[in-house]
């Protein structure tokens, strides 16, 4: 969804579960917590406890800075008519618990990467895209003139989002939201959230009713938070209202807008699958580590198709991306693969968007490497190694078991420094080693 959430809200083809890329649980696990907590509050007598906080909260806390922004009484007391918390929301720290992180998290982004790229998910999302294409040719075309994102990437968006309006957005969005800014463990980012909600009424922008909202808080079918909905939701069919919610041309070019403002640059592409000779090291991977596309080229670096890379992208800056080290597919990707993940802080789901984008547009069919049989890890595994490596003076990051490029590189680097070929992605050993 669009920054600043960096989670995930709804299953594949509705949304997704996006691997955690902020580091929270996962949706399944995150609601069985959830409904733990609340079996703890279940009481008539503790239910209404915590009801009076929440009220009281909203009164002497969020209502002063809200009506200091400009928000009314009347727009106030009606986002949050009938509205109590809800204790069922992953990442809360209930009243008179502090924050904890269970050791045994186990999710998709600790098997094999390749399991984000199933069939069964890209299918709909490419299908849907295609059948489209046609439909929505003449706002696709609008859409890439004005703010230069082709008409594959937007689609992709909004097929990965929402399913291409599909899935159902059940929740209140201010339940959701005053209840993350009451209770979450980012309560200041949701505060900001729940503020920018209340605007968008204030100013006329939707209904209390209208603002249905995935569990995350994030709104519409192209999943935008608040301040994103705020900053990039643009009316594009020109009738006089911005609506995400029912207007497939105002939802593609706020997901254009969107990408724009992040710096979607105009004619480039979102880069290539290629094959990486043993010669060159997977640790080169990063967004701080790029040179000329041609100058990887002249490394052995080639499509993986075979096909040349395009002149114009020769000539300009590409990164390494290996997502799974070695066990895996390997790209250059250019500064629009880093914009697409913007909109999902994850490396794969912005490799989803661009490789569904070119098979929208005709392209193979699949990645032409394999994905290994690689993961089978816990969060918790891989967060000691982090803290193992950092220990050895190697960057991996935020050590927050997610195997993102930092970690992978550092494991390259280590790896090397012990005289092994860098594989550059956890495995057992790995982490046994390093814990």
């Amino acid at each position: 969804m669009a920054k600043p959430q960096t989670t995930g809200d709804l299953p594949p083809c509705g949304g997704d579960i996006r691997q955690d890329r902020g580091g929270r649980l996962a949706p399944a696990f995150a609601f069985v917590i959830g409904a733990i907590a609340l079996a703890l509050f279940a009481t008539p007598a503790i239910a209404a406890k915590i009801d009076d906080q929440f009220r009281s909260w909203l009164e002497t806390s969020l209502w002063p800075e809200a009506s200091a922004k400009g928000i009314s009484r009347k727009t106030f007391d009606a986002a949050f008519a009938g509205v109590k918390p809800n204790l069922k929301l992953p990442d809360l720290v209930l009243p008179g618990q502090k924050p904890k992180t269970p050791k045994t998290q186990h999710q998709a982004e600790f098997g094999s990467p390749g399991a984000y790229f199933a069939e069964k998910t890209l299918a709909p999302v490419v299908s849907g895209g295609r059948a489209r294409l046609s439909r929505h040719a003449k706002t696709l075309a609008a859409v890439e003139k004005r703010y230069g994102v082709p008409g594959t990437v937007a689609l992709a968006v909004w097929g990965r989002e929402t399913g291409y309006g599909a899935a159902k957005i059940p929740y209140d969005a201010f339940e959701v939201l005053g209840t993350k800014a009451w209770l979450a463990t980012r309560k200041e980012m949701f505060r900001t959230e729940v503020l920018a909600a209340l605007e968008m009424v204030e100013r006329g922008l939707a209904t209390p009713e209208r603002m249905k909202s995935s569990w995350a808080g994030a709104l519409g079918q192209p999943q935008f938070m608040p301040t994103s909905f705020l900053k990039y939701a643009v009316d594009f069919d020109g009738d006089g209202k911005i609506d995400i919610w029912d207007s497939p041309a105002d939802v593609l070019g706020s997901i254009g807008n969107y990408l724009h403002g992040y710096g979607w640059v105009r004619g480039r592409d979102w880069g290539f699958e290629v094959n990486v000779p043993a010669s060159v090291s997977c640790a080169l991977e990063g967004p701080d580590r790029g040179r000329k596309i041609a100058g990887w080229a002249k490394l052995g670096i080639a499509r993986a198709n075979g096909k040349p890379f395009p002149a114009k992208e020769a000539k300009a800056e590409g990164f390494l991306l290996m997502p799974a080290g070695r066990d895996g597919p390997a790209f250059i990707v250019t500064p629009n693969f880093y914009v697409l993940k913007q909109y999902n802080m994850s490396d794969l789901y912005a490799l989803f968007i661009g490789h569904a984008a070119d098979r929208i547009g005709g392209g193979e069919a699949s990645f032409s490497a394999p994905w290994g049989k690689v993961g089978g890890l816990y969060r918790s595994d891989i967060a000691a190694m982090q803290h193992g490596l950092q220990k050895l003076g190697y960057d991996v990051g935020n050590p927050d078991g997610l195997p993102g490029f930092k970690t992978r590189r550092s494991i390259g680097d280590w790896q090397a420094k012990k005289g092994e070929a860098p594989t550059c992605f956890p495995d057992e050993r790995i982490v046994g080693a390093l814990k």
